[in-house]
């Protein structure tokens, strides 16, 4: 017998933390862009996105802000500065990011910088 058990969203409570405060301000000031990020953050572990460095040196231009609501990950070569705001980096990502002359900086404090979003890209 197959029971279906409710969603429960995320269980780690940094992203639970994430979440309320992106929703939570999003709401207020009326940022589709918070809310989106928001629900992409609430989606399973397994179907969460990943975006590998190439990917951000394919679709972004120089010295662009760019969110990716998921984790960055290393394969590829950044050859521009960008301002990556994600829920996680690998150490590789993080590196190259920093190696390029960018600067990684977590959702939390894309949220209290710029909280409408304005001038970010939204990478999914």
């Amino acid at each position: 017998m197959l029971i279906n058990m409710p969603r429960t969203g995320p269980t780690n409570p940094v992203t639970r933390k994430i979440i309320e405060e992106m929703s939570s301000v999003g709401y207020k000031i009326k940022s589709n862009f918070m809310i989106a990020i928001a629900e992409d953050l609430q989606k399973p572990t397994r179907s969460r996105i990943e975006v590998n460095v190439a990917r951000l040196e394919r679709v972004c231009k120089a010295n662009e802000t760019v969110a990716v609501p998921g984790k960055v990950l290393s394969f590829g070569i950044l050859t521009k500065p960008l301002t990556v705001s994600a829920l996680a980096f690998s150490k590789e990502a993080e590196s190259k990011i920093k190696k390029a002359g960018g600067k990684t900086i977590t959702l939390l404090e894309l949220v209290k910088t710029n909280p409408k979003g304005t001038k970010v890209r939204l990478i999914k």
